[in-house]
């Protein structure tokens, strides 16, 4: 070896510390090499539209949903000028209808309609958060207003030991809705880098991943979400169409308060108590269960299990499983962090008597798919379908039974496709009956009103029952509807 050479690899050992030394002073320091600045809600208009798929831990330890938003017009609530969000959430199989009010210096949800209150609250924790730091100018007051993308630090995360939330690189970043050239904000929580990607002029952030702050151990994920849709200019309702579950249930007698039944079970290994709270005690097929389940330690039942993997999963008198709650859900496992979860699922299965059971997996990290087994069991209730009380429609009703011919279907499926007008199904509907070829239960027969004109909710139960999503007894429900309004007039 040359003395050059030497004197170039001593020169690279000795600078080595002060060059990362160096490189982490830049980071630390943050700032990109970019004019201009930017604010959450910057450039947001009415008739904006924007989509996002995303999950936020607080909500079923971070299952995903989509959050559509409509910029409808602008408010004002006492002095303040906010602007309504027309919301639409698509959460599993469920689809849910709301409003949101937002403020103009930073799009935080102040108020909107209590059915989407958790998805309002983790918008507002994920796709607004860095409104903490970044808001439109009000005034001369310093400490708000735009955050320069030069700048060294735009705030420091709050929490002990969290660190500054920095501009620190310029990327190019392909969502589903388009590919954004963007600024990347970071900043460390516990042992992970949290990541939110921004675009100048435009409102939102187009993409993140961020993690709880932790002492030890792996971060769970505090928030995800990505741009899915975006469009501007947009002058009536993009949601006005879309059934929402509500309308749905509501059509099958769905109940909106119920009693609920408590188990507190060991698992058949004994490796923790599961205590179970569910409701409706005798769910209808179509409708949902409620479900409060705490996982507990077996010599402390006062302490929960924390990053638990399991699943829900239903089984036949026989035994033999029918389908998994984390597979209708497209996942390997559900998971809670907390070891307490609050969910809903939507009972498939025709009336009869099932098994549901809490299987789990094993605890540990959520990234490990299944955890340590060593905690691994699963506790077993009796769940019967459609065997309790009706709602006050159907229990109404007299003994008499129902009898509609399966071709009639046919005709409600034209119907709700359009193929054939109201009158036509209305008067073909009235002649089956007055020639008892298709039964139904004594209803008390109307005069009418002056109008004929057919709610829309009739035509997506005939849709539905066609479909043989709902039962016979929901879409004679509706024809009853039809006799006692003297729309369909009898004898």
């Amino acid at each position: 070896m040359n003395i050059c050479s030497l004197l170039v690899i001593v020169s690279i050992i000795i600078l080595s510390p002060v060059l990362a030394q160096n490189a982490f002073a830049q980071y630390s320091a943050g700032g990109v090499n970019l004019d201009g600045s930017w604010y959450v809600g910057e450039g947001l208009n009415v008739g904006d539209y924007y989509s996002y798929r995303m999950c936020y831990v607080d909500y079923l330890d971070c299952s995903e949903f989509i959050m559509s938003f409509w910029v409808e017009k602008e408010i004002r609530t006492g002095t303040e000028d906010k602007y309504l969000f027309q919301v639409l959430v698509e959460d599993g199989k469920k689809v849910i209808k709301g409003t949101m009010e937002v403020g103009q210096v930073a799009p935080e949800p102040t108020g909107g309609t209590d059915n989407i209150a958790p998805y309002r609250s983790a918008y507002k924790s994920s796709i607004a958060w860095l409104s903490a730091y970044a808001t439109k100018q009000i005034g001369d007051l310093t400490g708000k207003g735009p955050r320069d993308f030069s700048a060294p630090s735009w705030g420091k995360i709050a929490n002990i030991g969290g660190e500054q939330i920095l501009p620190t690189a310029l990327e190019t970043v392909r969502t589903p809705a388009d590919t954004f050239d963007t600024v990347l904000m970071q900043w460390k929580t516990g042992g992970a880098r949290s990541n939110v990607w921004i675009v100048d002029e435009f409102p939102f952030p187009v993409k993140a991943l961020t993690y709880v702050h932790v002492a030890e151990g792996v971060p769970p994920v505090a928030y995800e979400f990505e741009l899915l849709d975006y469009k501007y200019y947009v002058t009536s309702d993009p949601f006005k169409g879309i059934q929402t579950t509500a309308t749905k249930t509501a059509a099958l007698g769905c109940p909106a308060s119920y009693d609920k039944k408590a188990h507190n079970l060991q698992t058949n290994t004994y490796s923790m108590i599961v205590d179970i709270k569910f409701g409706p005690t005798n769910p209808k097929s179509g409708c949902d269960i409620e479900w409060f389940i705490d996982f507990k330690r077996s010599v402390n039942p006062k302490e929960f299990v924390s990053e638990v993997h399991y699943d829900i999963r239903i089984f036949d008198e026989n035994g033999s499983m029918l389908r998994s709650i984390a597979d209708d859900e497209g996942r390997p496992e559900l998971f809670t962090t907390a070891g307490q979860t609050h969910r809903f699922t939507t009972v498939e299965e025709p009336s009869g008597s099932y098994k549901y059971a809490i299987v789990v997996h094993g605890i540990g990290p959520e990234a490990i798919i299944g955890g340590d087994p060593s905690k691994a069991g699963l506790v077993v209730i009796d769940i019967d379908v459609g065997k309790g009380s009706t709602s006050s429609t159907t229990s109404s009703q007299s003994s008499t039974s129902t009898e509609i011919p399966g071709w009639i279907k046919n005709n409600a499926e034209w119907w709700a496709d359009d193929q054939i007008d109201d009158k036509s199904f209305v008067t073909g509907i009235q002649y089956l009956i007055n020639k008892d070829i298709m039964k139904i239960p004594p209803t008390a027969k109307g005069t009418g009103s002056g109008s004929d004109e057919i709610p829309g909710w009739i035509k997506n139960n005939a849709e539905w029952w066609a479909d043989d999503q709902i039962d016979d007894k929901s879409f004679v429900t509706a024809i009853q509807w039809l006799i006692t309004n003297g729309i369909i007039k009898l004898g």
